[in-house]
């Protein structure tokens, strides 16, 4: 049983004697619940002989770092992986060089697991869930179902730290606006890897939208700065911060990643192979060419432009599980390269879908768990690898309509998402008799309850 389901609890009266146990220690079964399905987990991963390939990249990105050598001419692993992350990210990286390999490898795993559960908890923060039932037992009965994601475990199957960056991001965007630290996450999150960055300009656009209708209003300039553009001017100061911090310890490779490695995208991998789940990819795909080209800077333009209209809507509605989750939706769909790990933010989507659910009774609430069904379906299914994907062979350029509906399944999943927020927000409008953009109140809105 669901964390989701044991909200729907009944009167216990007449249950089975195993689900009065599970009514009245939620917190502690779900825990039972959580360490057997980890413990599945890491045996089955162990089976795998997973190599945890990543890991040994950021392990010899901090050595080169500890060493003085050259970040981005070094090569990593019998697979030779080069480098693609900011200098920041090998100063951080530094540590793993003090492990041994299976040492460093166990605390990666559970370190992992331990962000999992992290994800979950700020998720359900930011959907105001659980109602009913403690909430660490919902965070331990969905971290248990939701480990089991293709995204996960693929994260730790090569030792990824994309649970690292979600979780910086939504401890950010789960704190009071009040807190004068929060931006410090997203901008930690953009210095290890750029794509977080998208977080701060989505606070900015909704700062701002703010701002001039408190001006409009005749509130005054001082009045319109609120939290959304301090938290965004504190994100941006952060990631600053991180670049000046590198540029200071490793000149040189500050550099030369600024002036040439930000700019070369092929540099990650090749464009087209199935494990490239963003709108560059799928295009790559579609067109039977390893560079979509100019139809992909249309496409991911068009995209950037319409994600981050939603989400800055969804956020002066007050929806910031909503922003969140479209604005992570669009930063994954238009990067050159989001491989199908990135898309841990399955997580937050499957969890802000549930809630919706539960929010509603009869056809609705049917429909809404359709929903949910379904796109768990795609981040559980592994529905990407079951086509042709060896690498540097490139049967992706031969790919028929079946086959590339199995290798695009989170670019749909992602445009779906932001199909349903803009049902959403045009839903509001028509029941609340304004436009995109409501007027906002001044105080800044209370979080939501446990």
């Amino acid at each position: 049983m669901t964390a989701l389901e044991l909200e729907q609890s009944t009167d216990p009266r007449g249950t089975a004697p195993g689900r009065g146990l599970l009514r009245r220690h939620p917190t502690l079964m779900a825990g039972l619940a959580c360490v057997v399905s980890f413990a599945a987990f890491w045996t089955v991963q162990r089976l795998a002989h997973v190599t945890m390939v990543d890991l040994m990249v950021y392990r010899a990105e901090g050595w080169t770092a500890r060493t003085g050598g050259d970040l981005y001419d070094m090569v990593a692993t019998s697979a030779r992986l080069p480098n693609t992350y900011p200098p920041f990210a090998a100063l951080l990286f530094t540590p793993l060089t003090l492990f041994g390999v299976p040492t460093m490898r166990t605390l990666a795993t559970a370190g992992n697991l331990l962000l999992l559960v992290s994800v979950v908890h700020l998720s359900l923060r930011l959907t105001g869930r659980p109602h009913r039932l403690p909430r660490p037992a919902a965070t331990l009965a969905l971290s248990a179902l939701l480990v089991w994601c293709e995204p996960v475990w693929t994260t730790l199957r090569y030792g990824q730290i994309n649970l690292l960056l979600a979780v910086l991001v939504l401890w950010d965007l789960t704190r009071k606006g009040t807190n004068r630290w929060a931006g410090v996450g997203i901008g930690i999150a953009a210095g290890l890897k750029l794509t977080p960055a998208l977080f701060a300009v989505f606070l900015c656009l909704a700062g701002l939208a703010r701002g001039l209708r408190l001006m409009r209003s005749g509130a005054g300039a001082r009045a319109a700065w609120n939290p959304w553009l301090r938290q965004a001017a504190v994100a941006t100061l952060t990631f600053l911060g991180t670049a000046l911090l590198s540029a200071v310890a490793l000149p040189r490779d500050s550099q030369r990643f600024w002036t040439e490695i930000v700019f070369a995208a092929d540099r990650v991998g090749e464009v087209e192979i199935t494990a490239n789940q963003s709108l560059r990819g799928a295009l790559a795909r579609l067109l039977h060419t390893h560079n979509p080209g100019g139809a992909w800077l249309v496409v991911a333009g068009l995209t950037a432009v319409l994600g981050l209209a939603l989400a800055t809507g969804a956020l002066l509605r007050g929806e910031r599980a909503w922003a969140a989750v479209a604005c992570a939706a669009t930063a994954l769909l238009v990067s050159p390269i989001s491989w199908s790990h990135h898309w841990v933010w399955g997580v937050p989507l499957l969890i802000l879908l549930g809630s919706e659910a539960l929010q509603r009774t009869g056809g609705a609430a049917r429909r809404w768990w359709a929903t949910t069904g379904a796109m768990g379906l795609l981040f559980a299914s592994f529905a990407l690898w079951w086509v042709p994907h060896r690498w540097h062979h490139h049967e992706e350029l031969h790919q028929n309509g079946l086959q590339m509906l199995l290798s695009d399944v989170y670019p749909i999943a992602g445009l779906a998402l932001l199909a349903l927020t803009a049902t959403r927000l045009w839903r509001l409008s028509g029941r609340r008799g304004d436009g995109l953009l409501p007027a906002v109140e001044e105080e800044t809105p209370a979080p939501p309850a446990a």
